[in-house]
């Protein structure tokens, strides 16, 4: 498993080198986003406000909003209606209450025409508040309901006595007549205000008159998920899926990258690292049928976790990289004979450096290049080579790989001398005619001596 921290040049590099098949992902993704839209019609949803007078406590309030998608309003409503193929249960999917502030309950439909809404709306509404005050006038006390008309009539029968006393008094202009006549006149106005008062502040009263605030509003847009959004979320979730996959698969990756995990794997040393010039990282597995045109044309055919080329220095420094190599084989060897230069087939970076370090050795040691199936791996060793030099780049083969190349050359009675890791790097740009050459550096347009090519058996020259 890769411990390597995600960042943010990381999905850049998988966007840009994967850019092909993360655009047909998205667009398979807004395929399916589209039928899906076609398996669901569109949806309208508008909603009527009821207002409820009087003091309402937040309980209360709650109560009433699921009076309002209860099944008797919900019945009432799809009878009224007359909607032959939605019965009252399946309006419990398309209707919700819900409260506000203000002592408002705001009723939603959903239907599949702005007007087939606009009508549950209000239809709902109209029967929660007939409803609601049914169960108000049935629920209240008949003593209850019947002491205010008692009260009532009592102060009509005190206002009309105190009216007589008032007559009765003496007629005459004497202090004590007015002012007898003056508190029985107020008296009497005491009781009316009392009686208003009371009335006004009787809570059942204010509760029974619940009112709709007017009829909903007609929809002009789909309610959401609208075809545009299916569309939209199932391409970003087809990308996001793709991407979030090459991260997985990039961790939990089995690869070698490091000198000393591949000289393990290989069961020798390593004698060196060299530089090839190049654009990017190359890695194409072998194959010419339809599968492979198609990796290839995606562009899946190349690895995107082998980070970019790293700049690099001169000519003339990457050649002492190669000859440095050369020496120590000349070290390690005890008598010049000829040794096979193994590189795993697909590995062009690798294949590059086999090539520049066989012009390097000008023969001394000779070196045959030979390309080996990582798949079936299979050495074909001569009898005069003294052993095998393997060459290849990090990041592409597994413990497993490289121990299976391993044994085929243990099998061809072919010792693994050495290891040989080949890096990409930027080359730096040709120099003007006019610009002096670098010491020890060759001419840009030099081919090296003793350059060899792989034919068609895997070996070279």
């Amino acid at each position: 498993m890769s411990d390597d921290t995600i960042r943010l040049a990381t999905m850049g590099r998988i966007i840009r080198r994967r850019r092909r098949l993360l655009t047909l992902l998205a667009v398979v993704g807004a395929l399916v986003g589209y039928g899906t839209s076609l398996l669901f019609p569109p949806q309208y949803t508008t909603s009527a406000s009821v207002l409820l007078p009087g003091a309402w406590q937040e309980r209360e309030l709650l109560t009433q909003a699921e009076i309002a998608t209860s099944s008797v309003v919900l019945d009432r409503a799809a009878a009224t209606l007359g909607w032959t193929e939605v019965s009252g249960s399946e309006l419990r999917d398309r209707v919700s209450a819900t409260t506000a502030d203000g002592n408002i309950i705001t009723i939603s439909g959903t239907s599949d025409t702005p007007e087939r809404a606009q009508r549950l709306s209000d239809q709902v509404a109209q029967q929660f508040v007939t409803f609601a005050a049914r169960i108000a006038g049935a629920g209240a006390d008949p003593e209850a309901a019947a002491r205010p008309e008692a009260l009532r009539q009592m102060v009509t029968q005190t206002s009309r006595r105190i009216t007589e006393l008032a007559d009765a008094a003496d007629p005459g202009k004497s202090v004590e007549s007015v002012q007898t006549r003056t508190e029985l006149a107020k008296l009497r106005t005491a009781l009316q205000e009392a009686v208003k008062k009371l009335e006004q502040a009787d809570p059942s009263a204010d509760k029974a008159n619940m009112v709709v605030m007017g009829p909903a509003a007609r929809p002009t847009g789909e309610a959401p998920p609208t075809r545009v959004q299916l569309v939209v979320g199932g391409a970003l979730l087809f990308f996001l899926l793709a991407v979030i996959g090459h991260l997985a698969s990039a961790r939990m990756s089995r690869r070698l990258r490091t000198e000393a995990e591949i000289a393990s794997a290989l069961g020798s040393t390593l004698l060196g690292t060299v530089d090839v010039p190049g654009e990017r990282p190359v890695h194409r597995p072998a194959g010419r049928g339809p599968r492979a045109k198609v990796r290839r044309l995606l562009g899946v055919d190349v690895r995107w976790d082998v980070p970019a080329p790293r700049a690099s220095g001169d000519e003339a420094g990457r050649r002492v990289r190669y000859r440095r190599v050369c020496a120590r084989l000349r070290e390690q060897l005890p008598v010049a004979r000829p040794l096979l230069v193994l590189v795993p087939e697909g590995d062009e970076i690798a294949l590059g450096a086999a090539e520049r370090l066989v012009a390097e050795a000008e023969g001394e040691p000779l070196l045959r290049v030979a390309g080996v199936s990582v798949s079936r791996p299979l050495v074909q060793g001569r009898d005069d080579e003294s052993g095998v030099l393997v060459v290849l780049s990090a990041g592409h083969w597994t413990a497993g790989e490289l121990a299976d190349i391993a044994g085929a050359c243990a099998d061809a009675r072919q010792e693994v001398v050495g290891i040989v890791l080949a890096g990409l790097v930027r080359a730096r740009p040709a120099k003007s005619a006019g610009e002096p050459q670098g010491a020890g550096e060759p001419p840009q347009d030099a081919t090296p001596v003793g350059a060899v090519g792989v034919d068609a058996a895997g070996g070279s020259a």
